[in-house]
C-alpha cells in the first residue's frame, strides 16, 4: 500500500467534497490542514503550488478533486 497524505483547507469546497466522500467511504488518511504553517511549508515545498486539496501518493502530488475521489474508488473497498 502507498503512502496517503491529504493536504486539505477547512475552508475549500472541493477539499470538503473529497473529506466527505472518504468519510461516507470509510476512508482513514493523513490528514494535513494548510491552516498548519508546516503542512503548507510541505505542500509549496513539494507539490510546487498552493493547490487544496492535494493527495500525494508516495511523496507525489495528485490534485483536483474528482481526480483524488477517483484514485480512492480504485484503490479503497468502497461502500
Amino acid at each position: 500500500m502507498p503512502t496517503l497524505s491529504l493536504y486539505y483547507s477547512p475552508t475549500c469546497p472541493f477539499s470538503l467534497k473529497v473529506l466527505r466522500f472518504m468519510e461516507k467511504s470509510g476512508i482513514v488518511l493523513d490528514l494535513k490542514s494548510t491552516t498548519e504553517p508546516e503542512n503548507l511549508k510541505v505542500l509549496l515545498e513539494v507539490g510546487k503550488k498552493n493547490q487544496v486539496p492535494c493527495l500525494f501518493v508516495d511523496g507525489k502530488p495528485l490534485y483536483e478533486s474528482d481526480d483524488i475521489i477517483s484514485y480512492l474508488t480504485q484503490n479503497f473497498a468502497v461502500r
